[in-house]
């Protein structure tokens, strides 16, 4: 029995030596390759609740990012605080957040776990097959990311630009990747707000031809943790959905009052009576025949008389 463990112990150190040789001389041939060093993690999922439009934006992003995840639907009673803790069991470093708000939708994007983070109200949402553009792009394929001049300009847009370029940028070497670039994100700035669009690439001029999705992102408040923490921006200009709504109701009921208004004045300063009438002032007026005009001719109309002649053929007509 001794023996037999002997042998079994250094079968065991051979097989280890070898795979370790085996490792040694694949790291040796691979060393002049390229490694996959940026392993962005992007986790995409959304809360309880959403619209259809929200799950499928949701599906066309993570079909166009290779690097996405995908997770079960959250529930907003819990809190956003778990959604770091949800990142690090899936082994993510960035989030994707569709919040659902009765009738309105919000995006949040994160740095997990340490941020910073932004809040977006999301507009204008049309996904692949709403859209049925002409363009297409092999799936897996790495975009270039366009971004407007602005992003440049303001500290908030400098912030988003660098979240953009982590979450929408498709790492290299990434397994699930193609080592293919043929289509665009676009990220341009009009109104006050972010504008996304995917454009193929057709020709190497530069022709484009839009493939879908598209949305538009108004910036609401930019975070320095991750869902939550200082606040580093506020939109000054941003204005609520329900402000919105309610500002729309009350411009109807003020149209309503104003209309009620002008009729109760019309009819106060319409006159009854122009100027006083006495009816018998017209007693003794008389009028031509060949004047009468309307209902004054039934004065003068006269039944028509029959001819004594044409009564006599009736009478003789009849037997």
């Amino acid at each position: 029995m001794g023996k037999r463990k002997a042998i079994e112990q250094i079968v065991k150190r051979q097989k280890r030596l070898r795979n370790t040789e085996r490792v040694e001389s694949k790291t040796e041939k691979s060393g002049d390759k390229e490694k996959w060093t940026n392993k962005q993690r992007v986790l995409i999922f959304a809360s309880r609740g959403v619209s259809f439009l929200a799950r499928h934006l949701a599906s066309d992003l993570r079909t166009l990012m290779p690097h996405a995840r995908a997770d079960s639907k959250l529930d907003k009673a819990k809190g956003f605080f778990e959604i770091n803790e949800i990142c690090e069991m899936r082994n993510c470093n960035k989030c994707i957040f569709f919040e659902a708000r009765k009738r309105d939708m919000y995006l949040w994007t994160s740095n997990t776990p340490h941020g910073p983070s932004a809040k977006f109200l999301i507009e204008n949402i049309h996904t692949l097959a709403e859209l049925k553009m002409t363009g297409n792009c092999l799936r897996g394929s790495r975009p270039i990311l366009s971004f407007d001049p602005e992003f440049d300009n303001l500290p908030h847009y400098q912030i988003l630009k660098e979240l953009f370029t982590q979450m929408f940028g498709t790492p290299k070497l990434h397994p699930r990747s193609q080592p293919f670039i043929d289509h665009v994100f676009t990220f341009s700035i009009a109104d006050d707000r972010i504008w996304f669009r995917n454009y193929q690439i057709i020709e190497e001029d530069g022709s484009l031809t839009e493939i879908g999705p598209r949305f538009v992102l108004n910036p609401i408040k930019i975070f320095r943790g991750s869902f939550g923490g200082p606040m580093l921006y506020e939109n000054p200009k941003y204005v609520s959905p329900n402000q919105y709504r309610a500002q729309l109701k009350k411009n109807a009921g003020l149209r309503f009052k104003n209309k009620v208004e002008s009729q109760m004045g019309h009819q106060v300063r319409k006159m009854k009576d122009t100027y006083n009438i006495d009816p018998l002032d017209e007693i003794f007026t008389t009028i031509k025949p060949e004047d009468a005009k309307g209902q004054e001719k039934l004065t003068y109309y006269r039944r028509k008389r029959s001819h004594p002649k044409d009564a006599g053929e009736k009478i003789a007509a009849t037997p």
